[in-house]
């Protein structure tokens, strides 16, 4: 999960003619087809995209480290128990940090991809669908007419995953007051607390401008954290022997783990936005780097959490573990906290998608006053779809396994792999092609995950309504 997705430094927006680049290399001498990648050694020596970023407030390793976990950690940590009972207390521990080392790792590649694409255009630093479409742009030339529709892709799929974030976030608020206001006798139902929400919601996502929005996540990240503590400090109370619960579920459940662990991970949208930002970027990566640090703290909070809220309630788990405290005053208070902050960042979440739908629809508009009161409109058509989603999905497991499943195992690890594939194509993918292999593997396990894990949800989502 992140609160900040919106690039900080992209780069020069200059895309690429690909009818140009597929004219040059047709043109290109025997003796350069045989090494198309022979000048990228000299662009090497002769550019560094690092040095070339001019950036007014570059962010240290600390301050890098901490956007890091504040990216990833949201809602989806709350869920971790719930997808626990989807894979089994054994299962769930090995399958989280499975997870979170291949997340990781597709993340290294997507940054590794970037800089080999900003060196060989001479471009400080890109976007994610920045890189994708250069890597198209570039690579295999069969491939090279699409690079436009591979970029459009992951902009879609980034509002879809967004918008799912949006969603999960209403459900998260209005399931929790519903909670807590059951503890002060006041017994309504959550489409009344989604209905109530929904002005204060769009009132905050009218925000335009970021700036304003800083302060507003700065006090969200100090409750998520004062939450997460007191959680714990229930969670790990006269916990019940393991054997109270089941090491492997059965396999049906196994998609809807996938969904929600997925959901959690997905935090690769803030990956190059926060490596681009950085005084000493060459310190992202590496073994010890900042990447490897917060990845490293996220699954560990993240096996954490799902271990010990599994076998705390078992089988009754909610969808949101706040939902599982007590009903006494410390815990309703971390329902409001936890609320609070949920509800505080959605403004941060919307700002993605609505970054990348207004440029486009703006430029379908012509007159003065579309153009004035479009982007109000824009923004209530995107809240409102958030909304209704919410409404008609008012399970919140469901929800989040749903947009795990089905956009952010596209973004986290099926396209990264296939970046690298045509980034690398053809002589530079290792011996005997291992990296060509091991990327084919990771789409497969992507892929699979997408289709059972997108299934599964929609089909306990339709058996609930």
């Amino acid at each position: 999960m992140s609160d900040e997705k919106q690039p900080l430094l992209t780069g020069p927006n200059t895309p690429i003619d690909n009818t140009e680049v597929q004219s040059v290399e047709l043109v290109a001498s025997s003796s350069d087809r045989t090494s198309p990648f022979k000048d990228e050694k000299s662009k090497k020596t002769e550019y560094n995209p690092i040095t070339e970023r001019l950036l007014e407030h570059p962010t240290s390793n600390f301050d890098t480290l901490i956007h890091l976990l504040k990216g990833n950690i949201g809602t989806g940590i709350l869920a971790m128990p719930d997808a626990f009972k989807n894979a089994g207390l054994f299962l769930g521990v090995i399958g989280t940090l499975l997870m979170g080392a291949i997340c990781t790792h597709c993340m290294h590649i997507l940054v590794a991809c970037s800089r080999e694409l900003c060196v060989r255009n001479q471009r400080p630093a890109m976007s994610f669908a920045e890189v994708v479409e250069d890597a198209f742009a570039m690579g295999p030339i069969p491939l090279r007419p699409y690079a436009k529709k591979f970029k459009n892709m992951i902009d879609i799929f980034l509002v879809i995953t967004q918008l799912g974030f949006c969603c999960v976030y209403f459900l998260f608020v209005a399931t929790n007051l519903e909670d807590t206001m059951h503890f002060f006798g006041i017994n309504l139902s959550v489409y009344t607390y989604l209905a109530m929400i929904f002005i204060p919601m769009l009132a905050l996502a009218m925000v335009k401008n970021l700036k304003y929005l800083t302060p507003v996540s700065l006090i969200a990240a100090i409750m998520t954290a004062w939450g997460l503590v007191v959680t714990f400090y229930y969670i790990l109370q006269d916990l019940p022997h393991t054997s109270s619960v089941k090491a492997f579920a059965s396999w049906h459940q196994l998609p809807l783990y996938f969904g929600t662990a997925i959901y959690a991970f997905e935090g690769i949208g803030v990956i190059l936005p926060l490596e681009n930002n950085m005084k000493t970027p060459e310190a992202f990566g590496g073994w010890t780097g900042v990447l490897n640090t917060g990845m490293v703290i996220v699954a560990a909070l993240y096996t954490a959490i799902g271990f010990f809220g599994y076998l705390k309630y078992g089988d009754h788990v909610s969808g949101s573990i706040t939902l599982n405290l007590p009903n006494d005053m410390l815990a309703q208070s971390v329902r409001g906290v936890m609320a609070a902050a949920i509800f505080l960042s959605y403004g941060l979440q919307f700002y993605v998608p609505m970054n990348i739908v207004w440029p486009y629809i703006k430029t379908k508009l012509s007159s003065e006053m579309a153009l004035e009161y479009g982007e109000a409109v824009t923004r209530f058509v995107l809240i409102s779809i958030t909304f209704i989603a919410a409404v008609l999905i008012p399970n919140l497991s469901s929800i989040i396994s749903l947009v795990g499943a089905f956009s952010s195992s596209a973004l986290a690890l099926i396209f990264p792999p296939i970046i690298e594939i045509v980034t690398f194509w053809p002589d530079r993918l290792g011996t005997k092609g291992w990296i060509l292999w091991k990327d084919l593997a990771i789409v497969v396990f992507g892929v699979t995950g997408f289709a059972f894990g997108t299934y599964a949800s929609l089909g306990n989502i339709l058996k609930e309504s």
